[in-house]
């Protein structure tokens, strides 16, 4: 296999810190992106790879690591878009965003639209770790993305990770032609702590006595790892949600590509990008 450059967000736990390991072992050249110093410079020691600090709920964090990625990565062969997690009480961030909204979505948003000269003239793959709560969650309402209205933890997540599918859509739609290749997937029901900060009833899944029978990291891996040593067009189709592997059902709303088409353009506007 062709070494490739795969950045991964996310990537100093969970299913994040699993892929790097797997792709590293594949023979990727695998750029870790975290929040947490010490666990990502913890995973970067253990593979011998380049790691790279940036909080999502900080956009001039996203910035400054688009700026560090072009200025050190000539090609960027794939970009998986792994960090998030659910919250609690509802939280603006100091750019004006619920924080769930900006964490899941604006801020891998940002990052790839800042990234995509680089991404098509490597003719990259994007992939979005997305989620079943697009299915289950959802209260999606174009003119009120920040949910200002009838906040819930679990509708905010729900909300968000229907955008990164929504958002996969219109990459595909946007992109597709010059090169790009863009899927997003849920991993399951995974034992990790991306559930810690939140006071709703999926903490209670992911903390209580059903923690026992949930996937590990390494499974709920599985999907963006075959996404990612997948050929586009030949293994997968660009633009779908998968699980397990296979194309699967999701939130009806996410076949709207009015609605995606207006969500690129309100989440442009948000975050001060053409």
């Amino acid at each position: 296999m062709i070494e490739r450059t795969i950045v991964i967000t996310g990537a100093s736990d969970g299913i994040g810190a699993a892929a790097a390991r797997q792709l590293h072992a594949d023979g990727q050249r695998v750029v870790l992106v975290g929040r947490s110093e010490e666990k990502t410079r913890a995973i970067a020691a253990e593979l011998g790879v380049d790691y790279h600090l940036a909080d999502f709920s900080r956009l001039a964090d996203v910035r400054a690591l688009a700026a560090t990625l072009l200025e050190r990565y000539p090609r960027i062969d794939v970009l998986a878009n792994n960090a998030g997690g659910i919250m609690g009480d509802r939280v603006v961030t100091e750019d004006g965003h619920e924080l769930t909204f900006q964490v899941n979505h604006l801020a891998p948003f940002l990052l790839t639209t800042l990234l995509m000269d680089r991404l098509v003239a490597s003719r990259a793959t994007v992939i979005n770790t997305a989620s079943v709560a697009a299915r289950i969650f959802a209260k999606f309402d174009i003119d009120d993305l920040d949910l200002e209205n009838n906040y819930t933890a679990n509708a905010a997540y729900g909300n968000a990770k229907l955008a990164n599918i929504l958002f996969t859509r219109e990459l595909d739609r946007r992109f597709g032609a010059a090169g790009i290749s863009s899927a997003a997937f849920h991993p399951g029901v995974v034992g990790t702590g991306f559930a810690a900060q939140s006071t709703g009833p999926i903490r209670h899944l992911y903390t209580g006595l059903l923690g026992r029978f949930l996937l590990t990291p390494a499974k709920g891996a599985d999907t963006l790892i075959w996404l990612a040593n997948g050929t586009p067009g030949t293994v997968w189709q660009s633009g779908n949600f998968y699980t397990k592997r296979k194309i699967a059902r999701t939130n009806p709303l996410a076949d709207d590509a009015v609605l995606a088409a207006q969500l690129w353009n309100r989440s442009a506007q948000m975050v001060h990008i053409d």
